[in-house]
């Protein structure tokens, strides 16, 4: 009987039920992670988020943040809040997240997503860590649900070239590349040799074609850097059905959002398909 009751505190009282606790000041520091607390948290648990995520060319859950605290990313701002748990990214706010350690916080860094496969574990690590793993759970099976569902196998689809400001294309190896193959494209850069991402001289576009050219777009346009994705000679170039505007808040981050990427990128390739 003793031991019944023992095993019964243990269950319910033991490490397993404090992990699953919800932490109740919680403070982000990077945009993904930013938009992954949106999804798992209550938003009277959060005390700050980047200020980055309230900026729509940035974020697609820029709206919804708009509705909780914004938080400086600094070292003095994460001290005054007084969080329960600082989260952020590898290569943001170093300072801020080492203040955070040296206080005894609990910190979670998350490394940018370069496949898809790497956003269910990402949405676990958080929720785990602000103590929503159900939440978390949820998010995962929905997600591995619908990818399952948009994803295609074509190894000689039709060749996709992302191209962005300043004339930078992504290389292989990255989210978006990864989002090309599940929709079924195979990426520019890849198929030409180029290896990591650099800078593709319009004539070069304009003289080796891809089958579709997505403009990866993460401003309105105002810098010349951004006004060349509207270049009259490279709009002129790529007939409608050739060219995809994507804007860069889908794919910056690995979110369940990231996979409407696959659905618009599937509308071209019927479209290119039509065209055979």
């Amino acid at each position: 009987m003793w031991r019944r009751f023992l095993l019964v505190l243990v269950l319910c009282f033991g490490p397993r039920a404090a992990l699953a606790e919800p932490k109740h000041r919680i403070a982000s520091l990077n945009l993904c992670t930013d938009q992954l607390v949106l999804m798992l948290a209550n938003p009277e648990n959060i005390v700050g988020l980047s200020p980055m995520v309230r900026d729509c060319q940035n974020a697609v859950l820029c709206e919804q943040a708009r509705a909780v605290p914004s938080l400086r990313v600094s070292a003095e701002a994460v001290v005054a809040h007084q969080p329960d748990i600082v989260l952020g990214g590898t290569y943001t706010a170093r300072v801020a997240m080492q203040v955070a350690r040296s206080l005894g916080l609990p910190v979670v860094a998350l490394r940018p997503a370069d496949k898809l496969d790497d956003i269910p574990t990402q949405i676990l690590t958080v929720a785990d860590a602000i103590g929503e793993p159900e939440r978390g759970r949820q998010l995962v099976a929905a997600f591995r649900a619908r990818l399952a569902e948009l994803s295609v196998t074509a190894p000689h689809g039709p060749v996709a070239a992302i191209y962005a400001a300043n004339g930078f294309v992504t290389q292989p190896g990255s989210l978006p590349d990864d989002v090309l193959r599940h929709a079924g494209f195979q990426n520019y850069t890849g198929r030409k040799g180029m290896g990591h991402m650099l800078k593709l001289p319009l004539e070069t576009l304009i003289a080796h074609p891809p089958d579709l050219l997505i403009l990866d777009r993460s401003g309105q346009g105002y810098s010349i850097a951004q006004a060349m994705l509207d270049n009259p000679v490279l709009q002129n170039a790529f007939p409608e059905a050739h060219k995809a505007d994507i804007p860069a808040r889908l794919w910056l981050c690995g979110l369940p959002q990231t996979l409407d990427v696959i659905s618009r990128l599937q509308v071209n390739r019927a479209a290119l398909d039509a065209l055979r």
